[in-house]
């Protein structure tokens, strides 16, 4: 039943010779990649309208000057990137950048904040796009956390399929914000030309504009550049792309800024030229489509293309956070269940831990989408600063052609970049304040799993000076204890395979006070059946088998240990044909295996009896 689900849901699976069909082209990977960032302009704009708004109707005017600001910053960090995806075709990004150039911990911090960052661009994407959902249908509007989670179980299922598919089904929603948005600009200019449309604009581009601070500026530029967030995404997943893979990958991070910016900043012009005021009904993105295309169905075409995209760009999570995970995999920093591909050859496990991650934060935070921008800014901003900083000390130690000017075009991106997330810090502390505990804990969880592999790697390596791999330890003989609960079947095959390994053989059988008839026949029938194994009965008066199962065991390895035996405690089980059987039987096999785990002179080993009915 579960494997006909599963393909039923996942699809076959794939031979590992079917990866190259799996490499994206430039058209699918714009859509897979390019959505987070892309859908980012239908609320780029609102965040600095927002925050001017709170001075006066006539500080919008500075709208342009954040929005320039944000594209320079665009621009170094798109260049920035490009360099990047050369310099380190294996993907990972600002976490390779950082490791390579500022050291291990500086990486760990770009690749923790990334992780995060990834689980928050799923989960803002869907709160987004439950947000249009509930605003169109207001009954809904108190399930909106049930809803983000099945977008978020929706999005994990359609790439365990494998990339080449949710590429395929991504492109129509991606393609279709692009002409929508587009066309909006584009007939809004035209209007504005033709004098179609009237200048409403509260100020003149340059007026002097009273109670205007420097604070105030840098707060609506630290929330307009949440546009920017997802740009680096192309960066990290290098390696889906077809060969030649970084002149693909750099080519589609190219296109995706030149739109990205044509968008931002002419939703940004509109949004002046038209006088456009935030409000919590209606969109600043609604408004303007209404003032470009009235209320007839193109403008509920443009609507239905700005939620469907903020659905999607959810999906710019799932194609990049699993090759960062494997890279922190590879470098033994996170568990090695991370670089294991899946049946359609993608990285399952990352796939799932990132939908579960994404679901807690939509829990936690109530789906409340303004509530996690702001930390989703300060995640993107802080391996930006470190990846960019970092292609600095690349250029110095590599000099490479242009390697001047192209540590400039770095510097720039770095210098915003950290001043962006020193604005973050200051002026909306009580939004990124979390920040400052996650990253500790990652941090040592990160050191602690790699501490854990390297102890691992140095108690198995071969000495080099040795000629042969050789045991540690020679034994004259083996004690099998096997562990009776019945005279049954299961128990005959036992013992019959406990003497063809062992050279002493004892049967353990753990009786109660509650049936002294039935443990004594138990006793009876063993030693009538089996005459030559020793059976040893241990009375339990607080109905433990595990304690005194330890104990005993405890005691006969000891004795074993004296005689140079080894010691082997085999653990008889039967195994239903179906497998949901199994939730109608005590699991005291397991919870024995777990608890003489603990024991390094004994050797744990499971007999399985499979029942054929």
């Amino acid at each position: 039943m579960w494997r006909y689900l599963k393909r039923l849901l996942i699809g076959k699976p794939l031979k590992t010779t079917d990866e190259g069909g799996q490499a994206l082209t430039k058209f699918k990977a714009l859509a897979l990649l390019s959505s987070d960032a892309l859908s980012s302009v239908a609320y780029g704009t609102e965040q600095i309208t927002t925050i001017l708004i709170t001075l006066s109707a006539a500080a919008l005017m500075y709208q342009i000057w954040v929005a320039a600001l944000v594209l320079i910053l665009l621009a170094a960090i798109t260049l920035s990137y490009q360099q990047i995806i050369h310099a380190y075709p294996s993907g990972g990004g600002a976490y390779v950048v950082a490791s390579t150039n500022w050291g291990e911990r500086a990486g760990l911090i770009a690749g923790g904040s990334l992780l995060v960052d990834y689980m928050l661009t799923v989960a803002v994407s869907t709160t987004s796009a439950t947000e249009a959902i509930t605003s169109a249908i207001p009954s809904l509007y108190a399930h909106q956390v049930l809803i983000s989670s099945l977008i978020v179980v929706g999005i994990m299922l359609l790439n365990l399929r494998g990339i080449r598919e949710s590429a395929s089904f991504l492109t129509l929603p991606v393609y279709l914000f692009i002409v929508m948005i587009m066309a909006m600009i584009i007939y809004g200019a035209y209007n504005i030309v033709t004098g179609n449309i009237q200048y409403h604009a509260a100020a003149h581009i340059g007026a002097p504009v009273e109670g205007m601070t420097l604070v105030l500026f840098f707060r609506a530029f630290s929330s307009g550049s949440s546009s920017l967030t997802g740009v680096e995404a192309i960066s990290n997943a290098v390696p889906n792309f077809k060969k030649p893979k970084s002149h693909n990958a750099s080519a589609t991070l190219a296109i995706m800024a030149t739109i990205l910016a044509g968008f931002f900043g002419g939703i940004t012009f509109l949004s002046y030229y038209l006088g456009i005021m935030p409000n919590s009904h209606e969109t600043v993105l609604s408004q303007i489509g209404v003032a470009v295309f009235g209320h007839g169905i193109i403008y509920y075409l443009l609507q239905l293309s700005t939620a469907m995209i903020l659905a999607v760009a959810a999906n710019t999570g799932f194609s990049a956070f699993p090759i960062l995970a494997y890279n922190l995999a590879r470098d033994k920093f996170l568990p090695h269940a991370y670089l294991d591909k899946g049946d359609r050859l993608g990285y399952s496990n990352g796939i799932i831990s990132l939908a579960v991650g994404a679901i807690v934060l939509i829990i936690l935070f109530g789906g409340r989408t303004n509530s996690l921008i702001p930390l989703y800014a300060v995640g993107v901003f802080i391996p930006f600063t470190l990846s960019q900083s970092g292609m600095i000390i690349h250029w110095r130690r590599h000099r490479g052609k242009n390697w001047q000017l192209k540590s400039i075009i770095n510097f720039i991106g770095a210098f915003i970049s950290l001043t962006l997330v020193v604005c973050l810090f200051l002026l909306r502390f009580p939004n990124v304040w979390p920040y400052l505990i996650v990253m500790p804990i990652l941090l040592r969880i990160f050191y602690k799993i790699n501490r854990h592999y390297k102890r691992v790697a140095e108690q198995l390596r071969v000495v080099e000076e040795d000629t042969q791999i050789t045991a540690t330890h020679h034994y004259d003989g083996s004690t099998v204890i096997v562990l009776v609960g019945g005279v049954t079947r299961v128990t005959a095959n036992a013992i019959s395979y406990a003497q063809s390994i062992g050279d002493y053989v004892i049967a353990m059988h753990v009786s109660f006070d509650s049936n002294p008839e039935k443990e004594h026949k138990t006793s009876e029938e063993f030693k009538k059946e089996f005459p030559n194994v020793r059976f040893v009965d241990i009375h339990s008066s607080y109905r433990s088998i595990a304690q005194p199962t330890l104990r005993f065991c405890d005691v006969i390895a000891k004795r074993a240990a004296d005689r140079n035996y080894s010691t082997t405690v085999l653990v008889p089980q039967f195994v239903p044909k179906h497998r949901w059987e199994n939730l109608l039987h005590n699991q005291t096999s397991l919870r024995l295996r777990t608890i003489l785990n603990s024991r390094q002179n004994i050797i744990i080993s499971n007999y399985n009896y499979h029942l054929k009915e």
